[in-house]
């Protein structure tokens, strides 16, 4: 279905000499100004009954009005999948996304995804790029997710992960003992020989991890992991590199998937666990409308706490 978009604005004394493109930017916030321009060229805005052009000048007292029709960008379909929505307002959602659960409709996964159920909760959703999801989390990787729910929250979500001012902390179960903090600056890019995969490679684009080891578990560590940028498998990536890998991730593992000394139990447990032990446990974001600092936190799953029980059980 369609959406219709039906605005006007009375031109004021105070934006008289202004162009029409920039006034109607500033009045309807919600859009794009490429977007807004975009429907000048279509011209879906009329100043005083007539089409324009961006650069007008407005001379005051004209009557602006946007009428418009515009189809969805996304065409998948809503499907009622159960969501964990820890936060709702009118301008964003945080999901605590599921192990398991894809975030987008592609190849293998055309249905059964985080898009399909947003679509089910918020039909409107369908008019953002995306669904609104400014970044992405693993199948298999579990935790916080933020969507926005209007262009003008998109497009301020994307420009605070530009510039680093949206926080994200993970919480991992590593094979090894890392040292106690650390920083992980190696640009990372696709795989030179598994194009399925992504390397630490020098032609690749900056990626900067930073990490603590919160507890160690014979042998194991728990480590929280701070990215300051958003490359595709980011930590899996540059913890593997560093020699410690993510228990359970079977992409970047490599043979190194148990400590020295694991019991015959305890492996068997590690190899029940079908997914790398990686969950987004914090987000923090400048919020877009009120400009206060929100931060979300999430506890591990399940699966998680009963891998770490295991852990400090085994004899």
């Amino acid at each position: 279905m369609n959406r219709k978009i039906a605005l006007t604005l009375n031109v004021k004394a105070e934006q008289i000499g202004q162009r029409v493109d920039v006034v109607i930017a500033e009045a309807f916030k919600e859009f794009s100004r490429s977007h807004l321009q975009k429907l000048i060229k279509e011209g879906a805005v009329k100043v005083n009954g007539k089409e324009i052009k961006p650069k007008l000048i407005l001379q005051g007292g004209e009557l602006i009005e946007i009428f418009a029709k515009e189809a969805p960008k996304l065409k998948d379909k809503a499907e009622n999948i159960e969501l964990e929505i820890i936060h709702e307002d009118q301008d964003l959602l945080v999901v605590n996304k599921a192990s398991g659960l894809v975030v987008h409709p592609g190849a293998g996964n055309p249905s059964g995804t985080l898009v399909n159920g947003l679509l089910n909760f918020d039909s409107s959703l369908s008019y953002l790029p995306r669904a609104g999801i400014v970044h992405r989390l693993d199948k298999d990787t579990s935790g916080l997710m933020v969507v926005s729910r209007n262009e003008k929250t998109y497009l301020n979500l994307i420009d605070q992960l530009k510039e680093r001012t949206v926080t994200r902390k993970y919480t991992a179960l590593v094979v090894g003992e890392p040292s106690l903090s650390g920083v992980i600056d190696k640009p990372i890019g696709r795989h030179p020989k598994v194009r399925t995969k992504q390397a630490v490679v020098s032609s690749g684009k900056e990626a900067i991890s930073r990490f603590k080891r919160v507890k160690s578990l014979k042998g194991y560590s728990l480590v929280e992991v701070l990215l300051e940028t958003g490359r595709t498998h980011q930590i899996r990536v540059h913890l593997s590199y560093l020699g410690f890998p993510i228990v359970g991730d079977n992409t970047y593992g490599g043979r190194r998937k148990y400590v020295k000394g694991t019991s015959e139990s305890l492996r068997n447990k590690i190899n029940q666990f079908n997914r790398q032990a990686l969950h987004a446990s914090s987000l923090t974001f400048i919020h877009p409308s009120t400009k206060e600092v929100s931060t979300f936190d999430s506890e591990l799953p399940d699966d998680m706490k009963q891998l770490i029980r295991a852990l400090k059980e085994d004899d």
